[in-house]
């Protein structure tokens, strides 16, 4: 007699990891501590300013951060609210003029790309039709060499690296989700060193 409920179970473990790679986190920290006239605005400031670092540092991986940062400084605080999904705080501390926190943001994707492309930020946020992709941010201490040997890497895998963005020596690239793994492994192994931040892989060498 199968036993369904086993079945299920062993299903659900196989596929955790793909749903993990299709998930972006869009969430970041910042840690904030703002003196003003009173505490509410120094409240409001901090927002304010977690809200920004949060964009920046998270959003920045997904797009030209030199664009980004140019939008930021002229974009009202409303405005950028309207990026936020959700918060939540830590660690608050106020007084009657200060006001100092640890503040956690995740970004709603679908208002953040919309966005990037309402204020002309060449950016690569999925839409979730093009097929699950990774980005991976490159750091080369030897740009050409580097740069050969990743590609030939990438061919050996049977890898297609699609380049989004090139300054100096960093490169944004964009690879199947499903040749993370092996991407991953093949990079180690020529001695590449690599983490992941928010689902992008950063690697250098």
């Amino acid at each position: 007699m199968i036993d369904v409920k086993k079945i299920l179970v062993a299903l659900c473990v196989v596929a955790a990891p793909v749903m993990a790679h299709a998930a972006i986190d869009l969430s970041g920290v910042a840690s904030v501590n703002v003196t003003s006239d009173t505490a509410a605005t120094a409240k409001d400031m901090a927002f304010d300013e977690a809200r920004r670092q949060i964009i920046t540092d998270v959003l920045g991986q997904y797009s030209i951060p030199d664009q980004l940062e140019a939008v930021l400084q002229n974009s009202k605080s409303a405005d950028l609210t309207n990026l936020i999904a959700s918060s939540s705080i830590d660690g608050e501390q106020q007084s009657d003029t200060t006001y100092s926190a640890n503040i956690t943001m995740t970004i709603d994707g679908d208002a953040a790309r919309a966005w990037m492309t309402e204020n002309n930020i060449q950016n690569w946020l999925t839409d979730g039709k093009s097929g699950d992709r990774t980005v991976v941010q490159v750091v080369m201490s030897d740009k050409l060499a580097g740069w050969i040997e990743l590609n030939a890497i990438a061919r050996a895998e049977g890898i297609d690296l699609d380049t989004k963005f090139i300054n100096g020596n960093r490169v944004t690239v964009e690879i199947p989700a499903a040749s993370r793994s092996a991407f991953t492994i093949a990079i180690r192994e020529a001695g590449w060193r690599y983490a992941d931040q928010n689902g992008v892989l950063h690697i250098i060498k």
